[in-house]
């Protein structure tokens, strides 16, 4: 009998199969490209605005952007969204997604923010 089914603290023997090695090198792969996009992302968005290459009145949907980028690519490569089994999970996500930039707008419009 096999030690860690009786106990889960014990090593498990053996290595993983040549399948399951590739699909892990090529989620290590993914994951690194990802980070490294996202520190390019972060410095893009401080040094635009550190250097005042943009206007003030496009700096925060600029900010803004970058972090829905982001947060989105945080979610799909290192929350697994992009996984099978996640189909609810995705679709809440873009549902709330999706009332959220329908709501704001109608809010702004609501209180006086944006006026036509």
């Amino acid at each position: 009998m096999d030690p860690h089914v009786s106990d889960p603290s014990a090593p498990l023997k053996g290595g993983p199969s040549k399948k399951t090695e590739k699909k892990l090198a090529k989620e290590a792969r993914h994951q690194v490209i990802s980070f490294v996009f996202m520190i390019f992302l972060t410095s893009v968005a401080f040094l635009t605005v550190a250097s005042d290459t943009i206007p003030n009145r496009f700096a925060i949907p600029f900010i803004l952007l970058i972090a829905v980028v982001q947060v989105l690519m945080q979610l799909y490569y290192f929350m697994h969204l992009n996984d099978r089994g996640n189909g609810w999970n995705n679709i809440m996500l873009w549902t709330g997604i999706f009332v959220a930039v329908m709501t704001v707008p109608t809010l702004m419009l609501l209180i006086g923010v944006i006026k036509f």
